[in-house]
């Protein structure tokens, strides 16, 4: 998002968990996303959501009894361009030129590994041998690169604007990954 020439582009992750949106971090990439295909991974089961970047686990968001996680609903992904928004371009810094339009992202190699759950039955059935990430949690060595992420990368961690939270954080901020 927002990059300008010779600055970080920023990666933007969010999780929406009953109606609300505003689970936001955004990670400063240590390369520049546009010179190459990179492998960006969601897995997102029972437990926590992981997002990957080329392998590297940046972030996780766990599951806490009692608090909004999204289970309820079927999974959506989006993966798009942004549309320039003043918060997506460095405070509106970076100027959009849209005579350049149309703007185009190239994906490659999508996969998508699900289960289905059946309301009638409240049975899930996944494929035959694929649904290991449904148990997956980090282990120690990987919340260590999610450590190293937030420490060097992360730019913006919604548990850390008061400005957006005035009446107080969200129940997960400052629990232990």
């Amino acid at each position: 998002m927002g990059n300008s020439s010779g600055d970080p582009y920023v990666m933007n992750t969010n999780v929406w968990a009953s109606g609300d949106g505003k689970k936001e971090h955004q990670f400063y990439l240590w390369f520049d996303p546009s010179a190459d295909f990179h492998t960006y991974k969601i897995t997102w089961n029972p437990k926590n959501i992981i997002f990957e970047v080329d392998g590297v686990p940046v972030r996780t968001f766990k599951k806490y009894d009692g608090l909004p996680f999204p289970s309820s609903r079927p999974m959506t992904v989006h993966a798009t361009l942004w549309d320039g928004s003043y918060w997506a371009t460095q405070h509106g810094t970076v100027k959009i030129h849209w005579r350049h339009h149309p703007f185009v992202v190239p994906y490659k190699a999508y996969h998508a590994n699900g289960c289905v759950h059946d309301k009638a039955t409240n049975k899930t059935a996944c494929p035959a041998g694929s649904d290991a990430w449904m148990r997956r949690e980090l282990g120690e060595e990987e919340l260590k690169t999610v450590a190293w992420a937030e420490r060097n990368c992360l730019s913006y961690n919604y548990c850390a604007d008061g400005w957006r939270f005035p009446k107080g954080f969200p129940g997960e901020c400052g629990r232990d990954l």
